[in-house]
């Protein structure tokens, strides 16, 4: 399974040398943003914790800064997960770096877990999630902040 994300970070490296032109034009356009996690860690490791999210998402970008979106991964206990979200990106004038800030739902907390993630009711959460982001050209990396339990890595391609 690992090989097959560095098989896809890679077609996104060389999909971003072809869609570096077309980058000035999507930022008045708005552009969707296509995103895989590389790295977990939780704050307390503990071995019932899943450190490979396994998360593929896809967002929307509109020009304004507004954004939404949709992704899947593996939460901490290994069950499958997803979470809606809409939120606003707040891009830096001078440096390539950006803050995102989005909220949404997510669903996918069972068992003997619902009560991992607060206001589980019926399965389904509210969430709140911060990242601080980096890009050059259409390819980006986040350092996104999931609670006061664990913070991720991820990496993506705008197009």
């Amino acid at each position: 399974m690992k090989e097959l994300w560095i098989c896809g970070l890679l077609l996104m490296a060389q999909t971003a040398h072809a869609l570096a032109q077309d980058d000035a034009s999507q930022k008045n356009q708005g552009s969707w943003y296509l995103q895989a996690s590389v790295y977990t860690r939780h704050y307390s490791p503990d071995p019932e914790h899943n450190n490979n999210q396994d998360l593929i998402g896809l967002e929307r970008e509109e020009a304004s800064g507004w954004l939404f979106g949709g992704a899947t991964f593996r939460n901490s206990f290994s069950q499958r997960s997803y979470y809606a979200y809409a939120g606003q990106r707040y891009e830096s004038a001078d440096y390539p770096v950006y803050i995102k800030l989005t909220g949404g739902v997510v669903e996918g907390y069972h068992g003997k877990y619902q009560d991992k993630i607060p206001l589980n009711r019926f399965g389904v959460a509210p969430a709140i999630i911060p990242s601080l982001g980096v890009h050059y050209g259409p390819v980006a990396a986040e350092l996104v902040l999931l609670g006061f339990n664990a913070v991720m890595v991820t990496t993506g391609v705008r197009f």
